[in-house]
């Protein structure tokens, strides 16, 4: 027997069966229920999408309950252990883990557009040297559309691909010059030899840290931290990619979009929230008196909750073994202390377990990248680098998609009924 749902309409009393597939009725299934053949029919509403589904997706799984997170199948604990992050974005965007030879073939075809055009770099070279970094990044991604015009050919599989190669290998070295603008420094060629992330922080001169070489423990960081923030299903950002890419904008113009998305401090900058409030609670004495004040609703606790998740982010687990790593490298950041006793301190209150409010990924991944010796404005362009492979994946499966449309919500109207113009002199 097929699932179903029953509605009665208590304006009329007539009586309608949906169908339930995978959880979910067709939101279309709501215009039968009207009251006559004038009436356009119900519509749901709901303001951020909090119930409400707008793709069938098969790459990114988060059970908010279990505090669970699994790309195409895969437990973000053991990608994070056993993989790579140029590996996984060729998971989340062709559905299954690269053997040797395509992995080989995929590695050389991004590494070999990690150089970019002169026109690109003379661009990010005419910003304030204070400009901030996700502005020079929204930019750039725009300016690629218009060096790239094949990418508005986004029907044809090949010319996604070479798009999809482009934009990968060319985020971090367009990254690199941001940060060396910025920071008044020079930067080196990429050198393709070096692998992906090495590169990376080659040409970001290791964020100032004194290393003759890019430490392991340093680029584990890294990689895993890209990895954590690869996809996390259908986000605020995410959901801006794929209705601009539903309109067929090409896909520089579409991360451009959700580049812009990203920087709102509700999404990725929050991280830079956090130090900022760790910075202000100052000392661990501080933390009951900061919890009063959160209680009170007089401060915001940052880093903590998370719209999804229901128990502890395991990224955040995962993020704050890595930070002791890190620790050994760079030195201890007295921040972390005030981090743990705030995260102990919350969890032993029931008003905040109570609430579900656990740390999130963006509680421990600020002090990390402090520690590393990033500025704190230049954080969210490393989530948007590392999400960059999350936000491919789903442009294309939207386009591939025979059920997706151009992205059109409804809308309820409260506004006045017609009314006539009033000439200026009788206003």
């Amino acid at each position: 027997m097929s699932e179903s749902l029953s509605l009665t309409d208590n304006r009329n009393g007539k009586q309608y069966e949906m169908p339930i597939m995978d959880g979910a009725i067709a939101a279309r299934s709501l215009q039968k229920v009207r009251t006559s053949h004038d009436d356009a029919g119900l519509v749901s509403y709901d303001p951020g999408y909090l119930n409400t589904a707008t793709a069938m997706s098969r790459i990114t799984l988060i059970k908010g309950l279990d505090g669970t997170l699994m790309y195409r199948g895969y437990p973000i604990e053991e990608l994070v252990h056993h993989s790579n992050y140029l590996e996984v974005a060729y998971l989340l965007i062709f559905g299954e883990l690269p053997d040797a030879g395509q992995d080989a073939d995929w590695r050389a075809r991004i590494l070999g557009h990690l150089d970019v055009e002169a026109a690109l770099r003379d661009l990010i070279a005419t910003f304030p040297p204070d400009a901030h970094p996700m502005g020079m990044l929204i930019s750039s991604l725009g300016a690629m559309g218009t060096l790239y015009p094949e990418a508005k050919t986004v029907l044809d599989p090949l010319v996604r691909q070479r798009q999809m190669h482009r934009i990968l290998g060319h985020l971090p070295t367009v990254a690199a010059h941001i940060y060396g603008r910025r920071e008044g420094l020079s930067v080196p060629d990429p050198d393709p030899q070096s692998g992906y992330l090495a590169n990376f922080l080659r040409m970001t001169h290791h964020f100032g840290l004194k290393l003759q070489e890019t430490h392991p423990d340093v680029q584990a960081a890294m990689n895993a931290l890209f990895i954590l923030h690869a996809d996390h299903e259908q986000n605020c950002s995410t959901n801006v990619m794929r209705a601009i890419g539903s309109s067929h904008a090409d896909p520089y113009s579409a991360m451009a979009g959700a580049i812009a998305a990203l920087s709102g401090p509700l999404h990725g900058g929050a991280n830079e929230e956090v130090l900022t409030m760790l910075d202000r609670i100052e000392k661990v004495e501080n933390i009951p008196g900061f919890l009063e004040k959160v209680m009170r609703k007089e401060v915001l606790l940052m880093g903590f909750g998370h719209r999804v998740y229901k128990n502890m982010d395991p990224r955040s687990t995962l993020i704050k073994e890595l930070a002791y790593k890190v620790f050994e490298v760079t030195g201890h950041n007295p921040l972390i202390e005030i981090a743990m006793e705030l995260e102990k301190a919350a969890l032993d209150m029931d008003y905040f377990v109570d609430r579900r409010l656990y740390p999130n990924v963006d509680f421990y991944s600020g002090i990390i990248y402090q520690a590393l010796g990033i500025p704190t404005e230049y954080y969210t362009l490393l989530f948007a680098l590392a999400r960059a492979a999350g936000w491919l994946a789903h442009w294309v499966e939207q386009l591939e998609d025979p059920a997706q449309k151009i992205a059109r919500p409804k809308q309820i109207y409260r506004g006045s009924d017609q009314r006539a113009f009033v000439p200026m002199e009788q206003r």
